[in-house]
């Protein structure tokens, strides 16, 4: 990426960084939300942001070790949206580090170039004791409590939290909710 074109990312990260701080309170009608008076989980999501930024060229993505899971759309099955393709780097799974998201979400169709355009950055931890039913080591970041704990979403991948953060895309359902209702996979994998 040339060094303008970095900047620029970065400058636009930033400022997304500061419209952070007009980000309503832990549980608004867009869906759970960091309160913007928690100093920490504001410089968090801005770490988070800043430190992905880089990943909107999916091929910095591949580069850097993050591993495209699946060659299909990931879409619920109850029919409230999708999340797009999962680019999975195994090294940060259980990573609760801003700037080392287990998953990189990108689009579920390519632009004019044949590329994905990243869309979220996601965190995952497995369940300790692989019980659906319990939840005493559901982790937390930004304040925010991660989604599960749940099945895997594919074969072998364990029963798990997970977190999402829409910092590249909106998502009309809360920029921590998991399914984007404005997305629709063709030819889709079906989450359970």
């Amino acid at each position: 990426m040339p060094v303008r074109s970095l900047k620029t990312v970065l400058t636009c990260a930033a400022a997304v960084s500061l419209a952070l701080a007009a980000v309503p309170a832990a549980h608004s009608v867009d869906g759970p939300a960091p309160d913007p008076r928690n100093v920490q989980a504001m410089r968090d999501m801005a770490l988070a942001i800043s430190a992905t930024a880089k990943y909107v060229d999916e091929r910095e993505a591949i580069k850097d070790g993050y591993v495209p899971h699946g060659q299909q759309c990931m879409t619920n099955p109850f029919g409230v949206g999708a999340m797009g393709y999962h680019y999975v780097k195994q090294e940060y799974w259980g990573s609760r580090d801003p700037s080392k998201p287990t998953a990189l979400l990108y689009s579920t169709e390519k632009d004019r170039n044949g590329r994905r355009k990243l869309q979220t950055v996601e965190w995952m931890a497995t369940d300790g004791d692989q019980d659906l039913k319990t939840t005493d080591d559901r982790p937390t970041m930004f304040g925010l409590p991660f989604d599960g704990p749940m099945p895997g979403h594919w074969p072998g991948m364990p029963k798990h939290y997970d977190l999402h953060m829409w910092a590249y895309e909106k998502n009309p359902a809360g920029r921590f909710h998991n399914w984007n209702p404005a997305l629709k996979c063709s030819g889709h994998m079906t989450h359970s």
